[in-house]
């Protein structure tokens, strides 16, 4: 599992439009490689940048390697185990942060 996060610093959000036709800004909060596959993880935020209820939204995701100025394509995850490799996928890399955060906060 790796991940892609050259963009760690810098917050970005993108548009999603839903099924129903409404659309939710998100937060990005990474990347994830997982079994050669690109997923990407999103925090649902408010008007005011705020997320209400921690629920992140797990997409897979890919961009067209030919034109990279074409928005990037998120498919919506069906099968239940996929899903769950990600989720596992995602709370390593919550681990890592906080261990990464830790290791920081020792070293001051």
């Amino acid at each position: 599992m790796g991940k892609k996060n050259d963009y760690e610093d810098e917050e970005m959000t993108v548009e999603l439009e839903l099924d129903d036709g409404s659309v939710v800004n998100c937060a990005v909060i990474t990347i994830l490689t997982v079994k050669e596959k690109d997923y990407i993880v999103l925090l649902p935020i408010d008007e005011n940048g705020e997320n209400q209820d921690g629920e992140v939204w797990f997409y897979r995701y890919s961009e067209n390697p030919d034109d990279p100025n074409e928005e990037p394509v998120l498919d919506y995850i069906e099968d239940d185990d996929e899903y769950e490799i990600v989720a596992e996928a995602f709370d390593e890399y919550l681990d890592s942060c906080e261990f990464d955060e830790l290791t920081e906060e020792s070293d001051t």
